[in-house]
């Protein structure tokens, strides 16, 4: 009994020790966010619009006869800035727009259902209310490739091309394993603050790699620790199987596409092989389709953002 009650009494202290801990990593995380309060006010980016009640980001930059929209893929905290490597190179010639999803960036996090059908609502009606209408050349990340072919399936019209920076297409999601609890997990850490004290983890690719300056890279930290596997970002992850699902039962757009392929490194779970494989595939079925492969990892607008602009252009100059 003595050796069980102090076994007892061991895991009370270590239990109380980390409660102690977790509340002091969350008053700091508080305290944290309304330091950068006015460094959010200060420079925040686009404009707000309203969807469905709540706000929606939308950036957009230079002018053109083309309107380039660029959609982020799942969990990239701040889109606007994300892409910013790429876009500077191309807004001298083309109008260039960054649509912030809800639940990222400067966007309100929203608990609200996130099939594909709706996701591509809150799109289009955001791009309208900031009187940016179509057509469009669709410049999607990762998952939000779905959203792209879904678009340019339901509404050709309003679709020019597709340029897929190591966009998503829905056979990657077939025998894809979603580690659900672990999201929640990372939305857990990030509600309390983990984020801040795990070193490093706030230093995206667009920090390292890109041309962001330094005001933009602390703005950047910033929008991470309030835009981390957000409620909506959940939803949205929880919806994907079926989306691709959706998308795969129709036939592929027939618009022209362009689709650069990372070497499928940084977190995408798939071997080189395999991930290069598919969207070529994919490929197969569109009439005017093209890709490039490049020797980098999964954000090559990140790496690669130099050969990307080049390529856009002579895309575009051949539509």
């Amino acid at each position: 009994m003595k050796i069980v009650k102090k076994a007892a009494k061991v895991v009370v202290i270590v239990l109380l020790v980390i409660a102690v801990l977790l509340l002091g990593i969350f008053i700091f995380h508080r305290i944290c966010l309304g330091r950068e309060d006015e460094l959010i006010s200060q420079h925040s980016l686009g404009q707000l619009v309203e969807v469905d009640g709540h706000r929606m980001s939308i950036y957009t930059e230079g002018s053109g006869e083309k309107t380039l929209v660029f959609l982020s893929g799942a969990g990239t905290c701040s889109p606007i800035l994300d892409f910013k490597s790429l876009y500077s190179l191309l807004s001298d010639d083309y109008r260039i727009v960054v649509v912030e999803k809800f639940g990222y960036g400067f966007s309100d996090i929203v608990d609200k259902q996130r099939d594909i059908a709706s996701m591509l609502s809150d799109t289009r009606s955001a791009l309208n209310a900031a009187g940016i209408y179509a057509p469009y050349i669709l410049c999607p990340h990762s998952m939000s490739g779905l959203e792209a072919l879904y678009w340019a399936q339901q509404y050709p019209q309003e679709v020019l091309a597709i340029i897929g920076l190591d966009m998503a297409v829905p056979q990657y999601y077939d025998n894809m394993i979603i580690n659900m609890p672990l999201m929640m997990l990372a939305q857990f850490a990030a509600e309390i603050g983990m984020t801040r004290v795990i070193p490093g983890i706030s230093e995206s690719d667009a920090i390292k790699y890109g041309t962001l300056t330094d005001e933009e890279k602390e703005l950047y930290r910033a929008i991470f620790y309030r835009r981390t596997a957000t409620v909506t970002m959940i939803n949205e992850t929880e919806a994907v199987k079926e989306n691709a699902k959706t998308v795969a039962s129709i036939a592929p757009p027939q618009v022209p596409m362009l689709l650069f392929i990372s070497d499928g490194s940084g977190g995408t779970g798939f071997d080189e092989e395999m991930w290069r494989s598919i969207p070529k595939e994919y490929l197969s079925g569109v009439e005017n389709g093209r890709y490039i492969e490049l020797d980098c990892p999964h954000y090559v607008h990140d790496y690669e953002y130099q050969c990307i602009g080049e390529e856009i252009r002579y895309f575009l100059s051949e539509q």
